[in-house]
């Protein structure tokens, strides 16, 4: 048979794209355009409407970078078109690239009523199907001049990303603006041939199927009148009937598609942008479930629905009649997407709380599955968190971005560090953003791991990112692709009923344990540093807030805050979304965060200040409020009581070759006279952490210049290249008291200059580092090492409600692929009997490395874990100033640390203690009896009756007898969920009077909610 397949094939993208297509409006008349620019950031929609409009003409420019322009577009329809359908094609300059990435519309009725989203996907406006003839048409568009910063080249520095910098040229030009007839008959055969034409090429060449749908393609193009399209359409689709109407083989793979449009709280565009963006895709899909009964769209992230609600109540309106009717889909019940790597224990908590809770008291709904398909990697402490939450399910697809290894699973169940379970799915079509292509319906099913046991994927379906969502055209595909031979079987579902089918017909999924670590973007845990400090330190100060204020309200009854710390919890959760917290938007997001940050702050610190005001009264006392989980300085946790300074006073020295000595009976730190750490002792084990002939404290500078994506990527071969940064300009022992000794180090590299201040406290087993940069560099990467002298084959590291551990070696290329990790307050390496911890208050990469040394006179071999803390990146994409400024890290060197003392020591260097002034001490308001269980929350429950609730977890990795013992007359105690509810899923409670017991599993987390009795 002669083989006349790429004949066809080209024939057939020729014949569509220079016929077919254009043929889809036969007949159009332009319509009367004017425009009005708004002044400034965007406007109400009423004022929009109500502004002077000067004509415009199509082939104009328009759209400065991220203003925004209002279009009134006014026309009648020619009376001879009555009976025909009718559309306008409103083209505002669109290239053909993704939507959501350029400009785009929402477009009113003249009464400010939405109808739906314009993008390149998605040019038109129905006005009629069939129109009468001689109908008035009017619409208003509020139309954004958003940039393209994803040009050809995605990765080139520019200054688009700010609209301080971004200028004030027209980026775009008005492409057409018609009244059109739309023949109905020629986008339906569009539809046949595309699909048909899709499968053919992914079929076997030797597949009959393959050549039946050659054929029928070929007699279709045959019927097809070059020069009267719209008067052959019909025709040709009669060539099409057969093939079509073919049913799948009862082995075919089937797919869920699910509406969707994953769209990005911010990225390369603010947050503001987002609100709109949000409200035309879901314009576009109330209006698409309108028209079709078969779809299904999901929709995930609570902010965006409350952004809807406040901004555009209208679309709103439309979006609960939709989620009533069940078709529109809220899902995976979080505040935000967010990164699951750096959030802290009870942010990633939280934001499970407000997601779920907005669901449940909005809609009625109560979601089962977590929804992540962008996310960066997850964290090993997820399933639990997710499984306390009340779900069970959880999507991602990003995993399939890895570089190194291919995830061996797209079906299994994920095992976290306590043991909890979750079952997971990974949809095989390797997108989040599918249009239900052949070839993506093929890659699915060749792609899928678990066939053979289990059948069945998801595939979120639709324009995402920048928003978009399903459109006409896919919904057409998904209606042929029903039951077509060749083709995966395609229905519209629910996520839940996927995941239900989907979990039944696989009850003995394999098992995956600990994190989920993504062979890509690591560089996301360092960029940007300063949205990393405001997260971090934003999640203490809420810790202090809530605790206090709790306090305050039971023993002094002080109001609760409940409104401004509900407030501010959204506005941290919402940063924590997988494109702030991590680093890769555009300046503007990050310029604001920074803001934000502040002003957070700022509040928060008023909050917490109110709240010890009330609790310690008037006076001038001395006292110290310890915030911290566990005791210090003869402070209980959560107490105010008066300061106490204990343990061995501290002792300076100079150091013989230059730099000094600083000492006490639990530490003892040389300081050479290059400001570096080359011996940290302690004295109890007599055990040295430096190895032999290394330098701790060492900052070491990298070129940085990944292969892509620059804000996102730490490629391996940056290690290759090594700047040790040795020289100092000053090295000075600026403080040297019984209490303290510091030693201050000066360093300039570059156009850069880091100050650098080495404390040793009384009483402390620790070397605080305080460093501040002015950070100059460009694609550079700069890091902190500490050589330590510890044989470990693994390390742990703190991640949501525990820690895990990762190798130090690279046995195999799964381990290898993790040579920069995230890790929360500690880093811990360990011999049996002694080990090292490094604890920071702001960062959150670091590598951990190992070298074996022979040590020939020693006659034996030493062994060096080197642990580096990532502290800045310099990279120029999408914010070409990257980090450029100030910075301020705190970290410390615990020698002689056992787990259990990183834990402690790295919840100290984030919640430092208060010093502050009134007439005496406080009791803390809750009180744990072992340090091996963490509170990490204490507040008033949400729905403010009044009781205290209380969330810990069991932090070493073993199990843990716990006495909780309340400062206030107890009623009663019941575990909950961590939104608050009673549940049966938790330890048993012993209570004894004003005392709990409970026994805890390896990092179990519970949450007590304490009933008070009436005074």
């Amino acid at each position: 048979m002669h083989d006349d397949r790429a004949l066809v094939e080209a024939r057939l993208r020729r014949v569509l794209d220079e016929r077919i297509r254009p043929a889809l409006y036969p007949e159009s008349v332009p319509l009367e355009v004017a425009a009005w620019v708004a002044p400034g950031e965007p406007v109400p929609v009423a004022e929009g409407l109500a502004a002077p409009h000067a004509p415009v003409a199509v082939g104009d420019a328009w759209g400065a970078p991220w203003a925004t322009t209002w279009f009134r577009v006014r026309g009648t329809v020619p009376e001879a078109w009555a009976g025909r359908t009718v559309e306008a094609v409103l083209d505002l300059g669109f290239d053909e690239r993704m939507p959501g990435f350029q400009c785009e519309a929402l477009v009113h009725t003249p009464d400010g009523s939405p109808v739906k989203g314009l993008n390149p996907r998605n040019q038109w406006v129905r006005v009629g199907d069939p129109v009468r003839g001689g109908e008035r048409v009017e619409w208003h568009l509020e139309a954004a001049s958003n940039p393209v910063i994803l040009d050809v080249h995605p990765f080139l520095p520019t200054k688009l990303g700010d609209p301080e910098t971004a200028g004030g040229e027209p980026l775009y030009r008005l492409a057409r603006m018609d009244l059109a007839v739309f023949d109905t008959e020629v986008w339906e055969l569009v539809q046949d041939l595309e699909v048909l034409g899709e499968l053919m090429v992914e079929l076997a060449v030797d597949s009959p199927r393959r050549w039946e749908l050659l054929r029928a393609v070929g007699r279709a193009l045959d019927a097809v009148d070059l020069q009267d399209v719209n008067g052959t359409a019909q025709a040709a689709r009669r060539q099409l009937r057969e093939v079509l109407a073919a049913p799948a083989a009862a082995s075919a793979h089937r797919i869920s598609a699910v509406g969707h449009a994953h769209i990005d709280s911010a990225w390369l565009w603010p947050l503001r942008e987002t609100v709109r963006k949000v409200a035309r895709t879901t314009s576009n899909m109330t209006a698409l479930l309108a028209d079709e009964p078969e779809f299904v769209y999901a929709m995930s992230q609570a902010q965006q629905y409350a952004w809807i609600k406040e901004h555009r109540p209208e679309v709103y309106a439309k979006v609960r009649q939709a989620v009533a009717e069940g078709r529109f889909v809220p899902a995976g019940g979080m505040w935000v997407e967010s990164d699951t790597n750096m959030p802290g224990s009870e942010a990633m908590a939280r934001q499970f709380v407000y997601g779920k809770r907005f669901f449940l008291e909005e809609f009625g709904i109560e979601n089962d599955e977590a929804w992540l398909p962008d996310t960066f990697g997850f964290a090993a402490g997820l399933p639990q968190i997710i499984k306390a939450a009340g779900s069970k399910w959880l999507l991602t697809q990003k995993i399939s971005w890895s570089r190194i290894n291919a995830f061996p699973h797209h079906t299994f169940r994920w095992e976290g560090i306590d043991g909890t379970r979750i079952f997971t799915h990974f949809p095989p079509v390797d997108t989040y953003n599918c249009q239900l292509s052949g070839a993506e319906l093929a890659h699915a099913a060749r792609n899928f791991r678990d066939k053979g046991t289990a059948r069945h994927s998801l595939a979120p379906t639709g324009w995402g990112d920048g928003g978009g969502g399903t459109t006409r055209e896919m919904i057409a595909k998904a209606r042929r692709l029903r039951d077509l031979d060749g083709s995966p079987v395609v229905a519209w579902e629910r996520p839940a009923d996927f995941f239900a089918r989907a979990e039944a017909e696989y009850p003995d999924a394999p098992v995956w344990v600990r994190e989920l670590y993504l062979e890509l973007h690591r560089g996301t845990l360092t960029s940007q540093a300063r949205t990393k400090r405001g997260n971090r330190r934003s999640e203490q100060l809420l810790r202090e807030a809530e605790l206090w204020s709790a306090t305050a309200a039971v023993v002094a009854q002080h109001p609760y805050p409940y409104e401004e710390l509900d407030r501010i919890w959204k506005t941290v959760l919402l940063h924590q979304f997988h494109d702030i917290l991590p680093g890769s938007s555009i300046a503007w997001v990050h310029r604001e965060a920074e803001r934000t940050y502040a002003a957070l702050a700022t509040e928060l610190e008023g909050l917490i200040a109110c709240a010890l005001a009330a609790l310690t009264g008037g006076g001038s006392r001395p006292l110290v409020a310890n915030s911290a989980p566990h005791a210090r300085g003869g402070v209980p946790a959560g107490a105010v009581a008066p300061a106490v300074s204990d343990g061995a006073a501290v002792r300076t020295e100079p150091r013989p070759g230059g730099g000094f000595v600083l000492a006490h009976d639990l530490l003892r730190v040389e300081i050479d006279g290059r400001g570096l750490v080359v011996s940290a002792y302690d004295p109890v084990a007599e055990r040295e952490a430096v190895a032999p002939g290394a330098a701790a404290n060492l900052l070491q500078l990298h070129p940085d210049f990944p292969n892509m994506w620059d804000a996102w990527d730490v490629d391996s071969f940056y290690r290759n290249v090594a700047t040790d940064l040795t020289d100092a300009d000053e090295v000075a022992l600026t403080e040297a008291s019984p209490d303290t000794a510091t030693v201050r180090v000066v360093r300039s590299f570059g156009d850069s200059r880091v100050v650098q201040s080495l404390t040793l406290a009384r009483g402390q087993r620790r070397l605080d580092i305080d460093t501040e940069v002015d950070w100059r560099e460009t694609e550079k990467f700069l890091k902190a090492a500490f050589p330590l002298d510890v044989h470990a084959e693994r390390y742990a590291a703190e991640t949501q409600f525990g820690h895990l551990y990762r190798p130090t070696h690279t046995n195999t290329s799964w381990e290898a692929a993790k040579f920069e990790a995230c890790a929360h307050r500690f880093v811990h390496v360990e011999e049996p009997g002694w080990g090292v911890a490094l604890v920071n208050d702001a960062t959150y990469g670091h590598d951990v490395t190992r070298t074996v040394r022979e040590d020939g006179d020693a006659g034996g071999r030493s062994t060096t874990t080197t642990v580096r803390l990532s502290l800045l990146r310099a990279p120029r994409f999408p914010d070409p100033e990257t980090d450029r400024g100030s910075h301020r890290f705190r970290y410390a060197l615990v020698p002689g640390a056992a787990i259990g003392d990183a834990v402690r020591e790295g919840h100290r260097i984030n919640l430092p203690e208060r010093r502050l002034t009134g007439a005496g001490a406080v009791a803390p308001l809750v009180a744990v009896g072992n340090d091996a269980t963490v509170v990490t929350a204490v507040k008033l429950a949400d729905d403010r009756s009044g009781d205290v609730v209380v969330r810990l977890h069991e932090a070493h990795g073993g199990r843990a007898r716990t006495a909780l013992t309340t400062g206030f007359a107890l009623a009663g105690a019941v575990t909950t969920d961590l939104l608050e509810r009673p549940t049966d899923d938790g330890p048993a409670l012993e209570r004894d009077g004003n005392t709990v017991r409970l026994t805890l599993r390896p990092f179990q987390i519970v949450t007590l909610r304490l009933s008070r009795a009436a005074d």
